[in-house]
């Protein structure tokens, strides 16, 4: 199984709704089905915001078939960025029972959960996903359970679910970031050098991660890699909120 995020792009982007959501589909295999085939179609429209085909698609789909577990995962998706919460409710709930292991449906449904400020509600999804040993990426909910708590404001639970993260996915660029954030904003700027160390070995460097680098190594005292992360925020992404305030803008 491919790992997807978003609508289904690869490597975790956060796409139109905020967070990470995932679906099953799986262009490369042979389509099972009709109901497959439309469903799959629907989450291609999703990601390229077409919306109202995509839903035309899903519901054709579940007309097709309406036990297609990951139709109703998908259009879950869509009706909350459609606004339609209730809907998006019913069909999270409909993916679950028919597949009540499906690590990305709990995932998905977590995400709506914390954006509805259910917080016990998201952690026990998020966790339930991590769960499933078949599931490939658990650092993902629980990185989505850190930051879900955070949202909470239990900042314990968060950094304990962002370690958990770590374990199972020592490379984890966003469990990475969480924990750099987290271990500036209480002073550990050795801690945040190392996080920030290893997020720049597998990932690019982003506004917030080379912002997060001049603060640290500014309290360190390293001027030449505090230097070095200024370069790469001015020249790299000159109109980010961060660079405008590193110039003092």
């Amino acid at each position: 199984m491919m790992k997807r995020c978003g609508w289904i792009a690869v490597g975790c982007l956060i796409v139109a709704l905020g967070g990470c959501n995932q679906t099953n589909v799986k262009p490369d295999e042979k389509t099972s089905s009709p109901a497959q085939a439309n469903m799959e179609l629907g989450v291609l429209y999703m990601r390229e915001g077409k919306k109202a085909i995509a839903l035309e698609m899903l519901k054709k789909a579940l007309a097709q078939d309406p036990d297609l577990a990951d139709a109703h995962n998908a259009i879950a998706v869509l009706y909350e960025n459609l606004g339609e919460t209730d809907k998006a409710d019913d069909h999270f709930k409909r993916a679950l029972s028919l597949s009540p292991k499906d690590s990305q449906a709990h995932n998905n449904y977590g995400s709506f959960l914390c954006r509805s400020q259910r917080w016990d509600d998201a952690e026990e999804h998020y966790l339930a996903a991590a769960a499933n040993p078949l599931y490939e990426t658990p650092e993902l909910s629980y990185t989505n359970a850190g930051s879900c708590a955070f949202k909470a404001k239990d900042v314990a639970k968060a950094e304990k679910y962002w370690r958990k993260a770590l374990e199972v996915g020592p490379k984890f660029p966003p469990a990475l970031l969480q924990m750099a954030r987290l271990s500036v904003n209480q002073k550990n700027y050795m801690n945040a050098r190392a996080y920030l160390q290893r997020l720049h070995e597998v990932a690019k460097p982003s506004p917030e991660s080379l912002w997060l680098g001049i603060q640290t190594e500014r309290v360190l005292g390293d001027r030449n890699a505090e230097a070095s992360y200024s370069m790469l925020l001015k020249n790299g992404f000159p109109d980010s909120p961060q660079a405008k305030q590193l110039l003092g803008q």
